[in-house]
């Protein structure tokens, strides 16, 4: 079936909106990495990822042991641990944003039980996938029977749910730069007239200072 031009260009602007984050980073023994992805309240997210470590011998990276694990910690943007577990050297975690903001993502692994990897380098594969591109479409299609019109039109259904939601997060967003504009403004000004007092009452000590100076040498 092929989409019409809107239809089309919705999905590429909706692709844009809500990408894939795939990415790969090298840590150290006792090295932690963290992210921070800003996600809507209410929305899935799927972190897949895998491990190489690195052999001398080789030059290169290889697949790791199965008995390195990297331990995952998902904090909250109020700093609440909402996932913290220990996976292999292969891996998949999910969790659900019930709190606007910019949640942190944490790696490390435990490389002190590891002897194999004792000062070594080891190379970590990171897909994090947020919203509707969790859905495994092509198996929702078979467990519902979906046509291929039908999917398209829950695929789009989906990303118009994710679309609402990001504008909801703007929104509070927003509202929350508001809210620190005003309180900044409301503390420059209570300044301004803490600063304007003590001039004023600094120029009032110095006139009198200034007076009772003149009077002692009795030159007023």
């Amino acid at each position: 079936m092929m989409l019409s031009t809107p239809a089309a260009g919705l999905l590429l602007i909706l692709a844009w909106i809500y990408p894939s984050h795939a990415l790969y980073f090298h840590i150290g023994e006792t090295e932690k990495k963290c992210f921070i992805e800003e996600i809507p309240d209410e929305t899935m997210v799927i972190g897949k990822y895998r491990t190489q470590l690195w052999d001398k011998q080789t030059s290169s990276f290889l697949p790791s042991t199965p008995g390195l694990g990297m331990h995952v910690e998902i904090k909250d943007p109020d700093t609440k641990i909402i996932l913290s577990r220990q996976y292999g050297s292969d891996g998949r975690f999910t969790f659900t944003s019930h709190t606007p903001g910019e949640h942190q993502i944490c790696l490390h692994s435990n490389s002190t039980k590891m002897a194999l990897f004792a000062g070594g380098k080891l190379r970590v594969h990171l897909d994090i996938q947020v919203g509707e591109h969790t859905n495994n479409y092509p198996e929702i299609a078979a467990k519902d029977k979906l046509t291929e019109l039908q999917l398209r039109v829950r695929q789009l259904l989906d990303q118009v749910e994710q679309i609402q939601k990001e504008q909801n997060y703007q929104r509070y967003r927003e509202e929350r730069f508001r809210m620190t504009s005003e309180s900044t403004n409301q503390r420059v000004l209570w300044w301004s007239i803490a600063q304007t007092l003590i001039l004023i009452v600094t120029g009032i000590w110095q006139m009198k200072h200034l007076k009772s100076f003149f009077e002692a040498k009795k030159l007023v």
